[in-house]
């Protein structure tokens, strides 16, 4: 029997139908290929080691990854940064992206991938370059935030950072330039309006302590939540590392000025913390520093930026011990000890810290705003009242930022010791155009520089 005419009409369409659609696919090809960056903001600096790199992901439908190519093909600043500065690596889905400076400033980058059928596409990353520092084989970059105030030491070179700019507790790889781990936001949990401008920490076991500046701001004005001392508990180590929030009290401030007035106002507190009184004056009243007391894991060393004791060139550096800092943690009334100053060659306490063998380090620095052309040095300490510190060493001056945190304190008695240290660069112009680190608008830009020392 012969099929019916409808019959192979049918079949005839079909053929017809499943021959356009294969002309159709095979004439389409391969897509658009796309690229997209990981971070479209990137901060390098000159000279340096191991700066933060991005990701690039690549695609094209009907291509495999590794058939596209990834070039530079114009740069808006060649003196900051060429194409031929522009390094690319991998060749998969992801490649990776770096890029060396030649000059202080900004660069727009221009990425290009390459697939089949000649296909092309095009994506932008902005550059930015600050200079050159000394030591730059021992520095790395903490990007994110420009404000480090104070770091501890979590493990396997890992590193919390407080930025006295937030609330945010940042954890970074110490031992690499780039962004955050992770951060923890810590507004709600403070009930904070502003930041507390945290300015020193101290670990005992899994409990950091943690203290704002407790001082008016910058324009002699009092804020609360600067008058804050809280605790965090850590969980894991290294990038592992976990942090809960613990508790908070609000009264440190109002205990020391009562406390000094109590002993014949000997430090000037009351007045130093009345409206209108600015913070970093040799006789103001400015807290940056703080340690556990030799042997304890609740009585701390209060370390003052201001005052100077007397207030006068080449008065000596104020510590107060606060001998229930787990109570005042929880909103109770401190307790203090006898106050100790140290001869800290005219200048006052930007950090301190202690390890468990009882040595101490004193980054000191003077009282004034002016971070980048005051003197820095480096103190080693028993933590013995009456005893007095050594210097251990100057710290370089002429690069932007000041010497603000001490990560850890190795055994001051091993030969070839190594200290990392971080600056606060907020007030720095990093990029040569006027601006501080603190304004810039993309916290890729934003930075600190660690840079580790030999002791000896």
């Amino acid at each position: 029997m012969r099929p019916s005419p409808s019959l192979w009409s049918a079949v005839a369409l079909a053929l017809v139908s499943a021959t356009g659609l294969a002309g159709s696919a095979q004439a389409a090809g391969p897509g658009t290929p796309t690229i997209k960056l990981s971070a479209a903001y990137l901060s390098g600096a000159v000279g340096s080691t191991g700066d933060p790199a991005v990701t690039v992901t690549v695609a094209q439908s009907g291509a495999d990854a590794s058939a596209l190519a990834v070039t530079a093909t114009r740069s808006s600043r060649s003196g900051v940064a060429g194409t031929a500065d522009v390094h690319v690596t991998g060749t998969g889905t992801s490649r990776t992206v770096a890029v060396t400076a030649h000059a202080q400033g900004y660069a727009d980058l221009t990425l290009k991938v390459t697939g089949l059928g000649g296909k092309t596409a095009t994506t932008t990353l902005h550059y930015a370059a600050s200079p050159a520092v000394q030591h730059s084989a021992d520095a790395r970059y903490l990007t994110g935030a420009s404000d480090a105030s104070a770091a501890v030491d979590v493990g396997g070179g890992y590193l919390l950072v407080a930025n006295d700019e937030d609330n945010t507790l940042r954890l970074y790889d110490g031992s690499a330039s780039g962004a955050p781990v992770r951060g923890w936001d810590l507004d709600e949990a403070l009930g904070a309006g502003k930041e507390v401008d945290i300015e020193g920490a101290a670990r005992a076991g899994n409990t950091i302590y943690w203290t704002g500046s407790l001082g008016n701001n910058k324009d002699g004005e009092y804020k609360a939540d600067r008058n804050t001392v809280f605790t965090t508990t850590v969980t894991g180590s290294g990038a592992a590392t976990q942090l809960a929030f613990g508790t908070a009290g609000h009264r440190l401030r109002d205990d020391l000025v009562a406390w000094d007035e109590a002993n014949g106002g000997r430090y000037g507190f009351a007045r130093a913390t009345a409206d209108g009184q600015v913070p970093k004056q040799i006789d103001g009243f400015n807290v940056e520093g703080l340690a556990l007391a030799p042997g304890s894991a609740t009585t701390a060393y209060v370390g003052f930026r201001a005052p100077l004791v007397p207030p006068q060139n080449g008065g000596k550096a104020l510590i107060v011990p606060v001998t229930d800092i787990d109570q005042v943690a929880r909103g109770g009334k401190a307790a203090f000890g006898t106050p100790i100053e140290l001869d800290l060659g005219g200048l006052s306490v930007r950090d301190l810290r202690r390890n468990d063998q009882g040595q101490y380090l004193i980054v000191a620095g003077s009282w004034a705003a002016e971070d980048n052309s005051a003197p820095y040095a480096l103190y080693s300490w028993d933590g013995v009242a009456g005893h007095q510190p050594a210097k251990v060493l100057d710290l370089p001056t002429a690069d932007a930022g000041g010497w603000e945190s001490v990560v850890s304190v190795p055994d001051l008695t091993a030969a070839g010791a190594r200290v990392q240290l971080i600056t606060d660069d907020g007030a720095a112009d990093l990029y040569g155009d006027g601006t501080e680190a603190k304004d810039l608008s993309h916290p890729e830009w934003q930075k600190s520089r660690t840079t580790w020392f030999t002791l000896g």
